[in-house]
């Protein structure tokens, strides 16, 4: 019965979030909109990089845009369910945090509902245009295997980078003015994963790509979906762990947030 009490509960703060958002409909599809043509730029961006070279790490321009475009959906769907979580400094500086803490409910869930944005689906809309429309360019040779793969491959990205969401914003329990650290993780990786981790140095490409488990968003599904080797060796069934690399990103996520909230004295406010 209380689990069905939470559930109810987190049902009517998304509810309420919706239709507080949707009350101005014209403000709210502007916003849909000019997000997403802000994401759409950077599918642009990659472009704008082949009128200067015929090939990024030993990729053409098409093969560029499908790892563009599954990064692109992946991050899309972790922003709109917890991209709200990057606002958690603000939370911890008003005190608003404390109010949340007090409620007999998971404080997380009550970040990610309360404060859910609509509006962000528009990304995830357009990114599954351009994955569509690159896929139909490229045409790879259909099978089973591959139509799972293209499925499955954006929900695990999508895990991924909901995970570094969460572990971002936790540095907020320990140092408020944390934003521009966290950002060089959830936003710097999404850059990091719209080209081919083959282009980065080494030690770069260790941290981020394997490290931090971005190559596992789009690089390595994009070569499977490709039908191509590795240019840096890798063996070709590492195109199918994105759901491995999630498991672990979403154990270590969810430690460090416990950790976080544990640490967390309130603001004395």
């Amino acid at each position: 019965m209380a689990d069905r009490g939470r559930v109810s509960a987190y049902r009517a703060l998304l509810a309420a979030q919706v239709r507080a958002q949707t009350q101005y409909r014209f403000s709210f599809w502007l916003d849909a909109v000019s997000s997403s043509v802000v994401s759409l730029l950077d599918i642009v961006a990659v472009l704008v990089l082949f009128r200067a070279t015929p090939a990024l790490g030993g990729f053409s321009v098409a093969q560029c845009l499908l790892i563009a475009s599954l990064c692109n959906v992946a991050f899309s769907l972790a922003d709109a369910v917890v991209g709200n979580i990057d606002t958690m400094r603000q939370y911890i500086r008003t005190g608003r945090l404390d109010s949340i803490l007090l409620r007999p409910m998971g404080v997380l869930p009550q970040l990610v509902f309360g404060d859910f944005a609509p509006r962000r689906l528009g990304r995830v809309l357009q990114s599954g245009l351009v994955l569509a429309a690159t896929l139909a360019w490229i045409d790879p040779q259909w099978t089973v295997g591959r139509v799972v793969l293209v499925l499955a491959a954006p929900l695990a990205g999508a895990v991924i980078f909901a995970s570094v969401f969460v572990a971002g914003s936790t540095v907020a329990f320990w140092f408020v003015e944390s934003g521009e650290f966290a950002n060089a993780f959830t936003y710097g990786g999404r850059d990091f994963t719209l080209y081919p981790i083959s282009l980065y140095p080494g030690w770069f490409r260790k941290v981020f790509a394997y490290g931090l488990g971005f190559a596992f968003v789009a690089y390595y599904p994009a070569l499977a979906l490709l039908g191509v080797p590795d240019p840096l060796g890798a063996p070709a069934a590492l195109a199918w762990c994105s759901p491995l690399v999630a498991v672990p990103a979403v154990l270590a996520a969810a430690l460090v947030w416990r950790v976080g909230v544990r640490h967390y004295r309130s603001t004395g406010s």
